[in-house]
C-alpha cells in the first residue's frame, strides 16, 4: 500500500495518525467474510419497506386518514 501526500507538510504525528485511520479501515473490510452483509447495508434494502403489513379497512379507518397540518 501507498500513501502519497499531496498537498499540505504533515507532522510525522498527523501521518501516523492517518495511516492508522487506514490501516484500522482496510483491516475491518477485510474482516468481513465474503457474501455478508455489509453494516449499514440494511436501512436501504426496498424489502424492508415491504415487509409490514399495512392496516387493514376497518371501521374506523377514516379516523386515520387525516393528518392535520
Amino acid at each position: 500500500m501507498t500513501i502519497k501526500v499531496l498537498r499540505g507538510n504533515p507532522t510525522p504525528e498527523e501521518l501516523a495518525a492517518a495511516l492508522a485511520v487506514v490501516r484500522a479501515r482496510a483491516a475491518a473490510a477485510a474482516a468481513i467474510p465474503p457474501g455478508a452483509d455489509q453494516p449499514g447495508a440494511a436501512w436501504s434494502d426496498p424489502s424492508r419497506i415491504a415487509a409490514h403489513r399495512l392496516p387493514q379497512p376497518g371501521p374506523t379507518t377514516w379516523a386515520r386518514s387525516y393528518w392535520p397540518s
